[in-house]
């Protein structure tokens, strides 16, 4: 699990929502670049965002909050594989459409490479907004600091 502290700035009907406190490089490495630990810091420092929590809090609270690292390691693999995939069956459908007399036949099949990127992305996107980030990808709060 990676963990962060954030503090609570708001509970709204039973929701709480939190923002990454600062947090330093630890003793022994100064490459905050390179550091994995920072990355969920990164993401809760943006804005407020709702994580779940078991536990009585009230704002200003100091917590620990916590992702799974598996659900990270699936999303960035979808990612980086969906697109790649629409890429290759643009290009196949195209390539499939396009006779081997047609004029400019290999910009036809570049254009359904594209065609089938573009395509995937929007629906990585729409997979991201609507279930990803809703359902799968919340992080908790694992204690109170």
């Amino acid at each position: 699990m990676l963990e962060e502290s954030a503090i609570v700035v708001k509970i709204d009907n039973g929701q709480t929502w939190v923002v990454g406190t600062q947090s330093n490089a630890c003793a022994g490495c100064a490459q905050k670049t390179s550091c994995s630990s920072t990355d969920l810091a990164n993401v809760l420092k943006k804005k407020p965002i709702p994580v779940d929590s078991e536990l009585s809090l009230k704002t200003g609270d100091t917590v620990m909050v916590a992702i799974d690292e598996s659900v990270l390691l699936r999303a960035a693999f979808s990612l980086y594989i969906t697109p790649l995939i629409g890429l290759f069956i643009g290009a196949g459908i195209a390539d499939s459409l396009v006779s081997d007399s047609t004029p400019y036949g290999d910009v036809w099949v570049a254009g359904g490479a594209l065609t089938g990127f573009a395509l995937a992305l929007f629906i990585m996107h729409t997979i991201q907004k609507y279930a990803f980030l809703n359902y799968y990808a919340r992080p908790v709060v694992v204690k109170k600091c």
